[in-house]
């Protein structure tokens, strides 16, 4: 009885096994992978507004290349627009918390609404300083006394900087598809920076590093707050808590023991030293602006042309019929991946969505399955 019962056994196997086979070729198709992955802080504007800001992100990435094609600018201003452009974009773009899907209170606080009066005051003050600068050709120049200017832009331009990031912080959380007033703010203040630097970019050249102005100092500041800011929106704390250590160097050099020692330096020479091209402006933007625009703005036709999902599928193809075949698609699709996407999050995401689970389907740990994920990724 029990012999003539192998065959239908050995059948129910085979079934078995390939249904599990289907299952799991039906899971392999890269439906969605060139989906792009809405961030936990990340607005998403609809209407009217979604239409500007579409333009401003068509406008920023534009502008490379046309400089980079058809016009050349000199280094620093081409360099500050990349950074200040950025900077504006990312400020409305992101928030400084993670936003509710829907449903959220959109009402503001008094405290939120006192920060957000003071960081607009204080900003148009900094801002129409600025432009009466440029409108009557009184700039800041070198040797120029050190409170010219002072009270009705260094100061104003600080304070409002703090100001708005204090309500970007308090603000409560919102709908995705509203916008912030606080972190409009924090735009118009990295527009402010970036113009100023601009227009003393001649003077900053040769003083930033002996006798810099006041206003070169608070500048720099708050440009360096708001790049630092940007950062832990996307990046998170880490990367800006390496970045303060570094900063902080700069002043305890003295109380510091052995080849950690030096004398240190004036907070004016250098924050304004710091955002010139020996840093902020230097090799690092200089790559960003010419090299790594161009190919994000590639891997964003590659991605609306949904070649990511031919890339993950071939990699299926090729590999996941192998011993650890998930493993070694893993390796192959971020390899392909990452030459489309040009991040390391957005490659874990697009194909680690696939060949993790998959791993851990075959047998591999958890831990494992993500490691190898993260590390292909990276890798590619």
């Amino acid at each position: 009885m029990s012999d003539n019962n192998v065959p239908d056994r050995v059948a129910g196997t085979v079934a078995l096994v390939e249904a599990d086979a289907a299952a799991i070729e039906a899971e392999t198709i890269a439906d969605g992978v060139d989906d792009e992955v809405i961030a936990s802080n990340q607005r998403v504007f609809g209407g009217h507004l979604g239409l500007v800001m579409a333009a401003l992100c068509v406008l920023y990435t534009s502008f490379h290349i046309f400089v980079m094609n058809v016009y050349p600018l000199e280094p620093w201003v081409y360099r500050l627009i990349h950074v200040g452009g950025g900077l504006a974009l990312g400020f409305v773009l992101y928030a400084a918390r993670a936003l509710p899907e829907a449903g959220a209170d959109s009402r503001l606080s008094l405290a939120e609404r006192a920060l957000i009066l003071v960081a607009a005051v204080l900003l148009v003050v900094a801002g129409g300083q600025l432009a009466a600068m440029w409108v009557t050709g009184d700039l800041i120049a070198t040797g120029a006394p050190a409170t010219k200017y002072l009270y009705t832009f260094g100061y104003p331009l600080m304070g409002g900087t703090v100001a708005a990031l204090a309500a970007s912080w308090i603000e409560p959380q919102r709908n995705r598809s509203i916008l912030s007033w606080a972190d409009t703010l924090l735009s118009f203040a990295a527009v402010i920076v970036a113009l100023y630097i601009i227009l003393h970019a001649d003077f900053l050249r040769i003083r930033a590093q002996v006798f810099p102005h006041p206003n070169d100092m608070w500048a720099s500041i708050a440009g360096i707050v708001l790049i630092l800011e940007l950062t832990r929106r996307l990046a998170g704390l880490a990367l800006v808590i390496i970045v303060g250590v570094f900063i902080a160097y700069g002043f305890l050099g003295p109380w510091l023991p052995g080849v950690l020692h030096h004398n240190g330096y004036a907070p004016a020479r250098f924050f304004a030293f710091i955002y010139t091209d020996n840093g902020i402006l230097g090799p690092t933007t200089s790559i960003s602006s010419t090299y790594i625009i161009l190919f994000i703005a590639f891997a964003a036709f590659l991605q609306a042309s949904r070649v990511g999902e031919y890339f993950v599928n071939f990699a299926f193809a090729v590999a996941g019929s192998a011993r650890g075949g998930p493993a070694k698609v893993a390796v192959f699709a971020s390899g392909l991946m990452g030459m489309i996407n040009g991040t390391s999050a957005g490659n874990v995401v697009a194909t680690g969505s696939l060949t993790i689970p998959l791993m851990k389907k075959v047998g591999y740990k958890p831990q494992t399955a993500a490691s190898v994920e993260a590390a292909a990724s990276t890798g590619g």
